[in-house]
Formats: structure tokens, sequence, C-alpha cells
């Protein structure tokens, strides 16, 4: 699985809280640690995903 995080991030940090494993907060948006998430984690970055209050993590 991979993610990627989109230009209408807002930076709020639930993807950070909720899976530090692969999103960080950078100066702006958010970022993704790896674009490939491991298989461990790919539970939790969805649901970074799925409770992004702008939908801007796409998960591929």
């Amino acid at each position: 699985m991979k993610v990627r995080i989109e230009d209408n991030c807002t930076a709020c940090g639930l993807c950070a809280d909720t899976c530090p494993e692969v999103f960080q907060i950078g100066d702006e948006i958010a970022e993704v640690l790896s674009p490939q998430v491991p298989p461990e984690f790919e539970e939790t970055a969805r649901q970074a995903a799925d409770d992004c209050p702008v939908e801007a993590i796409i998960v591929e």
C-alpha cells in the first residue's frame, strides 16, 4: 500500500497522532515518512486517511 498527502492538507496533526510511523507534520503540511507503508502499519495508515478532516491523504 502507498500513501501520499495532497496540497489541501491543513497540518492538523491527526494523521501523525494516529500513525506516527508513517506520517509527520512538516513546515506547512503533513509529510509521509515513506510512501510505501509497511504491512504492520497499513491499518492505522488507513484509519488516518479515513479520519482526515479534509481528505488530504490518498491511499493507493
